[in-house]
């Protein structure tokens, strides 16, 4: 017999390595899909942030910049000065100070003047002269030579007029596409064919400054902030589009006006690997007397902003001076002369506190100081277009490397790989972040290098050593041993994976067992609770439900699996009714026999479940997994703050149309960025919702308090609180408007509850 030849043995040894060699090759499939767009998976994105957030944090200078100062119209300004918005008489005395006697260089607004000042009772007084008072001379003659001290608006326009100011304003997108007070003039025309080639932040709205102010101070940008979709301001647009035109941020327009006013232009990107498709500029260029600035953006012209400390007149990146010591003149002479100044507010009921990376709670003129000051910096992180192609060569670098090498080295040397691998994306990407300020994907390439490593480490040592073994050990728990042995032959045959469906999903919670405990024995505690669960559980049986599990003095239960039903909605609400009625029955008989009386909440909710065995090798249960389910649980949570036994999703009640149901509140709980709308079902004896005069004034509450009328809300609730005094909902929804009653009109807030406990 002939010896193999080496390349026959190296053959041989890469057919052996392939399983290995594919099994590593999955994840950098996925990764690569999730890098094109292919198959997005927002882990992976969230992931992203929280590197970029922490890298952000661990690298902010936390130094003062001593450019910058912000006039914090702060709670100690409310109070001495009054509630905002202040006359406007007060602020034609802020300019002057600031600009007479302060000497700055600059001033931004980081609020809006969209309403004319009537506080000094001027359009009265002019009334009162050409109607009732029109025959008194003296009056009339006192009210013109009072008319210039007392036109606010006139005094604070003469107070901008000819100096460098920057007004702000927002821009909104909502149905009605409202607007009111004047923009200023636009800036970066572009052509048909550019326009065709960005993608830019549009809004059909906005709240600008009144004529009179907007023509004293023709300057001014948009103060609006873009949050991400996990709620965290990050980056700010530098441009925005209303209705083909572009204008500018306050940020952009203030450092316009501190380098001498030069044009905006378009900077669009070069033709690069994977990025030809890019809809976006690559930079805004600042262009005059021949000398180009670029300022770089993203997909959307915007800005990270780099933040340089934690915040506030506490976080030491930029001096705070109260608004009422500026104005009173505490302030001594030329304190901020030469200084930029921001004028915005870090008071809580003004509303421009925001999330951000490094503060829940973070001024939004703050925000505005920092991308100023970057600017000034020539410091801008940014997000390049080529951050799609430089993470797939990443990728198919990295997941090249480690599918051909790792099959053919030890565990040691495989976890040396590995390590190696990911200390030189992290030192890659980090160099380039701290460097050139460039924010590139890592997330991607960290989650395929570890996962790659752990799949061909399982592979090597789980499935191709211990395949049968744990076959057995699985299967065990499931079937008698001589049958173990019979399918540990033919291994492949068997699986035990889970599935996806649609099922409803109750959770049943008894109250009172709580206090029962503490003056029961335990002995007797246990009976009482055998009893009422054996009670329970006859009535889940009944309506075709499935036990999942017993947590205490709670029971979990779901419909649709493991036999499919179509009406598992309608069989969970016909079960929580009939165990409602069964626990009225149960405090009758503890009536009876001196017990204590107990209640019950049960959360309903129908949705996407994972259903299967599922647990250790040392025990297993059929159960059901997901958000769905958790939302379940929040759901049974809430049954008691809304003063009713049963609480259930939409999505239950839209598959349940059999029953009367009761709109209880639009409500997001902890863990869900999504609101949902909560009902609970009513007995089949209630009168039908269209017919009740009780109901149909409910809905009328919901609708005016979603509006925040809350005179309306008052008239209605009169009059629910008269056809039932003791309705528990009734009383909550009363002491929520005398709640939001105290605070301003929120045009963002659409009457949903947020829950921060589960």
């Amino acid at each position: 017999m002939k010896p193999a030849r080496p390349a026959d043995n190296r053959t041989a040894r890469w057919l052996r390595r392939w399983p290995r060699i594919a099994i590593t090759l999955i994840p950098l499939i996925f990764a690569l899909l999730h890098a094109s767009g292919v198959l997005e998976l927002g882990v992976l994105n969230r992931l992203d942030q929280v590197i970029y957030d922490t890298r952000l944090r661990a690298t902010m200078p936390r130094t003062l910049d001593e450019r910058i100062v912000i006039v914090d119209i702060d709670e100690k300004s409310l109070a001495e000065v009054g509630r905002w918005p202040w006359p406007r008489n007060r602020l034609a005395a802020l300019m002057d100070e600031l600009f007479q006697r302060q000497q700055v260089a600059l001033l931004g607004f980081d609020v809006v003047f969209a309403e004319p000042d009537q506080s000094s009772g001027l359009a009265q007084l002019r009334k009162l002269a050409s109607n009732e008072l029109r025959e008194d001379v003296a009056f009339v003659e006192r009210l013109r030579s009072m008319e210039k001290s007392l036109d606010y608006d006139t005094l604070f326009a003469q107070s901008l007029a000819n100096r460098p100011v920057v007004l702000g304003y927002y821009f909104t997108s909502d149905r009605d596409a409202r607007a009111a007070g004047q923009l200023p003039e636009s800036v970066m025309p572009l052509d048909a064919r550019q326009r065709e080639k960005i993608r830019m932040t549009v809004w059909d709205g906005y709240g600008a400054n009144i004529a009179l102010l907007a023509a004293a101070a023709p300057r001014a940008g948009f103060f609006n902030a873009v949050a991400e979709a996990d709620g965290v301001v990050r980056s700010t647009p530098l441009l925005a589009d209303y209705k083909g035109k572009n204008y500018e941020s306050l940020a952009l327009a203030m450092f316009r006006q501190v380098v001498g006013s030069p044009d905006v232009a378009p900077g669009f990107p070069k033709e690069r690997f994977l990025s030809r498709d890019y809809r976006g500029l690559e930079s805004v260029l600042l262009k005059k007397a021949g000398k180009t600035l670029a300022i770089p953006v993203d997909d959307r012209i915007a800005a990270l902003i780099p933040f340089r400390g934690p915040g506030g007149p506490a976080g030491g990146s930029f001096s705070y001076h109260s608004a009422s010591d500026v104005l009173e003149g505490r302030l001594a002479a030329n304190t901020l002369k030469g200084k930029i100044v921001l004028v915005g507010t870090t008071a809580p009921g003004l509303l421009d506190l925001r999330v951000t990376p490094v503060g829940e709670a973070y001024p939004g003129v703050e925000s505005h100081a920092n991308l100023i000051s970057g600017l000034l910096d020539g410091y801008v992180l940014v997000r390049p277009d080529y951050a799609l192609g430089y993470d797939v060569l990443v990728l198919l670098l990295a997941g090249g490397l480690l599918a051909l090498a790792l099959p053919a080295l030890s565990a040691a040397r495989a976890v040396a790989l590995s390590a190696a691998v990911l200390a030189l994306l992290v030192g890659l990407n980090f160099g380039l972040y701290l460097g050139y300020g460039l924010v590139l994907p890592l997330a991607t390439a960290l989650v395929m290098t570890i996962t790659a490593f752990a799949l061909n480490m399982s592979y090597g040592y789980l499935v191709e050593s211990r395949a049968k073994r744990e076959l057995a050990q699985l299967f065990g728990t499931y079937v008698p041993p001589e049958l173990v042995d019979e399918m540990v032959k033919d291994p492949d045959r068997y699986s035990m994976q889970a599935a996806s469906r649609e099922l409803t999903v109750m959770f049943c919670d008894m109250r009172g067992f709580t206090s029962m405990s503490e003056t029961m024995e335990p002995t007797q505690l246990q009976a009482l609770l055998n009893t009422v669960f054996s009670r329970l559980t006859q009535i889940i049986r009944a309506h075709r439900g499935t036990i999942d599990k017993y947590m205490g003095d709670c029971v979990m239960a779901f419909w649709g699996a493991p036999v499919p039903t179509v009406d598992h909605a309608s069989l969970a609400v016909a079960a929580a009714l009939a165990m409602s009625e069964e626990i009225k029955a149960i405090n009758q008989d503890h009536r009876a026999s001196g017990l204590p009386e107990i209640g019950v909440g049960i959360g309903l909710h129908t949705g996407e479940m994972c259903v299967g065995d599922m647990g250790s090798d040392v025990r297993r249960s059929y159960t059901v997994i997901g958000d769905a389910v958790n939302l379940g649980s929040r759901l049974e949570g809430l049954s008691k703050i809304y003063g009713t036994d049963i609480v259930a999703s939409e999505a239950t009640r839209a598959l349940a149309p059999g029953f009367t149901w009761q709109e209880l509140d639009r409500v997001r709980v902890k863990g869900k960025a999504k609101a949902v709308t909560i009902y609970r079902p009513l007995a089949d004896s209630a009168p039908a919702a269209g017919r009740s005069a009780e109901a149909t004034a409910w809905q009328s509450l919901l609708k005016a308090y979603r509006a925040q009328d809350w005179e309306q809300c008052d008239l209605y609730l009169m009059n629910l609180q008269r056809l039932n005094a003791d309705n528990f909902l009734y009383r909550l929804y009363a002491k929520r408007v005398a709640s939001r009653r105290a605070l301003p009109f929120d045009p963002g807030w659409d009457g949903t509850t947020d829950f921060e406990t589960k």
